[in-house]
């Protein structure tokens, strides 16, 4: 069972990136996802979270609230996180969770996690 973040790197401000969590050994199906973030020197904190594939309800930390997008591939058993119009205070290291009842801004709610991913918005 694992979860395996990826798709980070070094952007100009203004611009994009899509983070991928895939799964492996388990089905995404049943699980609500989370994206987290952890800043330097800050803690981690909620970005974004999409319910399991029967509902599909998705939910966004203000701050992100139109630039961000999650998506789900439940083909590719795989959750997106479309990054448009990037600033430089999304810097940070970016995390996938699982939570098996549905979305929460609360980390102590999700089970596994991927390894993270660095974005860096500099330019």
């Amino acid at each position: 069972v694992q979860l395996q973040a990826s798709g980070g790197g070094l952007v100009q401000p203004g611009g994009s990136l899509r983070l991928s969590c895939a799964a492996s050994g388990f089905t995404l199906d049943y699980y609500a996802i989370g994206w987290f973030r952890q800043a330097p020197g800050k803690k981690r904190e909620g970005v974004s979270c999409i319910t399991m594939v029967s509902d599909g309800n998705t939910y966004y930390k203000d701050s992100v609230k139109g630039r961000f997008t999650i998506s789900r591939d439940d083909a590719k058993n795989t959750v997106y996180l479309q990054m448009n119009s990037l600033k430089p205070e999304d810097t940070a290291v970016y995390y996938c969770a699982t939570q098996p009842i549905g979305c929460s801004w609360y980390e102590g709610d999700f089970r596994s996690w991927g390894q993270g991913t660095l974005v860096t918005v500099s330019s």
